[in-house]
């Protein structure tokens, strides 16, 4: 699985890179997390919000993200 968080790097971003680390490593889940801060890339995606969810290139989710829905979303 490969997971990848979208933003520039501002503390929104930055934290929901934290939770889904904290979240990879609690749920022992075989994963390759990703933090995408190059704005041309994050446009391929077609996001309005940042930050955004990406599982296996695919947008799951957009803005904050809480940490059960992080566990959620990585479970399903």
């Amino acid at each position: 699985m490969e997971i990848k968080v979208l933003g520039t790097g501002c503390s929104t971003c930055k934290a929901l890179y934290a939770t889904v680390e904290k979240v990879i490593k609690e749920l022992g889940i075989d994963a390759t997390l990703v933090k995408e801060e190059d704005l041309e890339k994050i446009m391929n995606y077609n996001v309005m919000s940042l930050p955004a969810l990406v599982i296996d290139e695919k947008v799951v989710a957009k803005g904050r993200i809480s940490e059960s829905d992080v566990k959620k979303l990585l479970t399903l």
